[in-house]
């Protein structure tokens, strides 16, 4: 009989997700180490402003992405399929968890189904790098295949597999792994972290394999190694409260990746992004899109889909605000504005770039 440890652990998830702190309220984000400047006079209607981008050959009404988070049970595919609902009317991306348990288990590809209530938007699979260094590159595609994905997203999680009592511990093969990923699926392909965020050094092999997508996911929000502790008994847990705190500041890892990979490379930005204002300071340091999971997650959990639209909606409605209240129409106008850097995020920057000045350089 298939083992059905996965599943079980993904509905432990949904748990602790719903209810409990899974983002310590010590980690930050370090945005608010960023200032946007006000226009007084920005000379736009509201109605100008164009949110639109472009992610995997297909167009966005705005830099959204809600960030994969689950799948593999009856009840996480119902959240799957609520909220890739949610995602299809706003028009903006939907990815979804580790299909690791469709994987082992493929008749619960149905949890990972969702292209029946978002047929047009854009759809990400999603496989561990541990789990993809061990399987063929057809096994890969048939489950990206299977669900009508646009793309890969291939997740990085080393902190979090070190804190699981049954998590992986062979990190090997991973840029080995990374170059085959890039010959089978080209521009289909995004990496990503899952809370401990990407480094410079990291950000530039991975393009040098040939990524042009990457999620910095960084410190700051859900933190799955904080996840695992609270599923640990004994040496582990303490282990995992010890790393809990672990890992690169999402606004830190936004503005230095940005600068390493230069402006040809797709930069997503989540980890800790939970407002308007999170996804219009990302978008001002660099990012292309502003990735999230856990708002809409509780509020679905509370309200079922009108509360995730409701959601989505002040998001929307914050974001569109910034730009107007910054004199900007379009994001990429945000990236160009002026800012001002200050405290803990200044002192990343210098560190991971050697200067937190002209944050406008290889912005585009």
């Amino acid at each position: 009989m298939p083992d059905d440890t996965t599943a079980k652990r993904k509905d432990e998830h949904l748990d602790l997700c719903a209810t409990e702190q899974v983002a310590p309220v010590e980690n930050s984000t370090l945005f608010e180490g960023v200032r946007l400047v006000h226009c007084a006079m920005p000379d736009l209607e509201a109605g100008q402003i164009d949110l639109s981008t472009s992610l995997f050959g297909k167009r966005l009404k705005a830099p959204l992405l809600v960030t994969g988070m689950t799948g593999g049970t009856e009840r996480a595919g119902k959240v799957n399929e609520d909220l890739a609902r949610v995602a299809e009317e706003a028009g903006i991306a939907f990815g979804l968890g580790s299909q690791r348990a469709m994987a082992e288990r493929p008749e619960l590809a149905k949890t990972f189904s969702v292209r029946h209530v978002a047929p047009t938007t854009v759809i990400i699979g999603n496989l561990g790098l541990v789990q993809a260094a061990n399987m063929s590159l057809d096994a890969i595609r048939r489950l990206t295949d299977a669900i009508g994905a646009d793309a890969l997203a291939l997740h990085l999680n080393p902190g979090q597999e070190l804190a699981q009592p049954e998590g992986d511990r062979d990190f090997r093969r991973g840029y080995e792994t990374v170059s085959a990923l890039v010959k089978a699926y080209g521009d289909r392909l995004l990496v990503k972290e899952t809370g401990c965020g990407i480094s410079p050094d990291v950000a530039r092999r991975l393009v040098d394999c040939g990524v042009r997508h990457l999620d910095v996911s960084g410190l700051g929000g859900t933190s799955w190694v904080r996840v695992e502790e609270l599923r640990s008994l004994g040496v582990a847990r303490e282990v995992g409260a010890q790393f809990s705190s672990w890992g690169i500041p999402t606004a830190a890892a936004i503005a230095s990746v940005r600068r390493a990979v230069g402006p040809e490379v797709t930069l997503i930005a989540a980890g800790g992004v939970r407002t308007g204002l999170d996804v219009a300071k990302a978008l001002a340091l660099g990012a292309d899109l502003g990735g999230f999971a856990l708002p809409l997650f509780r509020a679905h959990q509370q309200g079922g889909v009108p509360a995730a639209k409701r959601a989505l909606e002040l998001v929307l409605t914050t974001l569109t605000n910034a730009l107007l209240l910054t004199g900007s129409r379009t994001p990429l106008d945000l990236r160009k504005r002026p800012k001002v850097i200050t405290g803990e995020l200044k002192d990343w920057l210098v560190a991971l770039t050697g200067s937190a000045d002209s944050l406008e350089k290889n912005h585009g």
